[in-house]
């Protein structure tokens, strides 16, 4: 699975943005996408994930009822939908995937990564 994040860039505190998470046209699926980011000099850490389906998502405490996560499988892609934006929201936004269609919260349980996208939000 090759994945293609984008959608990051400069918003004022309480803008939103949305971001994307592409897979490559070769993967058919199964997978279960998770949106995790890092910020400079901090661990990466988990934001949403998605199960193949889409019944089954998982917040971090942080995005609970500001982010979404969704899917759209005809498109091959996952989108983030992230309102209210604070300036603790900057970091570099990568998307991963593990190929058993299920969403996990831990990133070791993801086996494939795409490039990060870049989120900067000023107060």
């Amino acid at each position: 699975v090759q994945l293609q994040a984008s959608g990051g860039g400069l918003v004022q505190a309480g803008e939103s943005l949305r971001l994307s998470c592409e897979a490559s046209r070769r993967s058919s699926g199964p997978y279960g996408i998770g949106w995790f980011r890092q910020a400079p000099g901090k661990q990466r850490t988990f934001v949403a994930s998605i199960n193949w389906s889409g019944r089954t998502t998982y917040y971090a405490d942080s995005a609970n009822g500001r982010f979404t996560i969704s899917r759209d499988n005809t498109k091959n892609t996952v989108y983030l939908q992230m309102n209210g934006l604070n300036p603790e929201d900057t970091a570099v936004y990568f998307c991963a995937a593990q190929p058993d269609g299920h969403a996990y919260t831990l990133a070791r349980h993801y086996r494939y990564w795409g490039q990060g996208t870049q989120v900067t939000v000023s107060s």
